[in-house]
């Protein structure tokens, strides 16, 4: 069990987090993912849990965009927010991000793919919160062990880099301030991309350009949005 989390989680983020798979929390949540797949249809897929960490080694990781848990239709999830697969449509929170950055952007156009791998390899976290949702209930896997979880990823983060952009949107990824440094990392906050509260901050708060501006500061390289 413990190779199988370290390919999937790859090896930097292995070293982090394997005394995470070892504690009784997590053990818990594994029996409970276990029963559960029994009864319902659980996405993402096993083998796609654990993406955000693969396609993003902790030592390459320059921004975290923090989402809650994965889409909860077919074939939407595989492992990193807001992100959906190839050839599947992308959803109202993942169009308002695209308007966001038609906006701030040079260059960047609206494609018809949702899928954000692109993003994951140059350095960004696409982590949620609760890696695990049944099909068609959102939250259904609140409360179950994964925000035990992803809260120490984030406290890796902030104690073992500097200069880490986090976006923050709506009130529950908001709610991870506290957990950060704000004299070594930037802090950016809006309301939700979701067509509920997009409106209400989002659109317009130019995170995207604040990012690439803060990891320029620092010689560092900026992400390329264009997808």
């Amino acid at each position: 069990m413990n190779s199988l989390i370290k390919e999937k989680l790859g090896e930097a983020w292995h070293k982090e987090l394997k005394d995470e798979f070892e504690k009784n929390y997590m053990k818990e949540l594994k029996n409970f993912l276990q029963k559960d797949a029994k009864e319902f249809i659980i996405y993402p897929p096993f083998d796609d849990t654990f993406n955000a960490f693969k396609l993003c080694p902790l030592e390459k990781l320059k921004v975290v965009i923090l989402g809650q848990d994965p889409y909860h239709g077919p074939n939407q999830a595989h492992g990193l927010c807001f992100s959906v697969q190839a050839g599947i449509k992308p959803p109202p929170s993942l169009v308002n991000i695209f308007k966001e950055l038609e906006t701030s952007i040079p260059g960047f156009t609206r494609t018809v793919s949702g899928e954000l791998t692109n993003w994951a390899t140059q350095g960004v976290f696409l982590l949620n919160t609760c890696l695990s949702v049944r099909e068609h209930q959102a939250g259904s896997h609140f409360n179950k062990g994964w925000e035990i979880f992803t809260d120490k990823v984030i406290e890796i983060i902030n104690e073992k880099k500097s200069g880490v952009v986090f976006m923050l949107w709506g009130a529950p990824a908001r709610k991870k301030v506290s957990m950060i440094d704000r004299s070594r990392h930037l802090i950016l906050e809006a309301p939700h991309p979701s067509p509920l509260s997009a409106h209400r901050g989002f659109l317009g708060c130019k995170h995207f350009s604040k990012a690439n501006m803060y990891l320029k500061k620092q010689n560092m390289q900026e992400i390329d949005w264009v997808l």
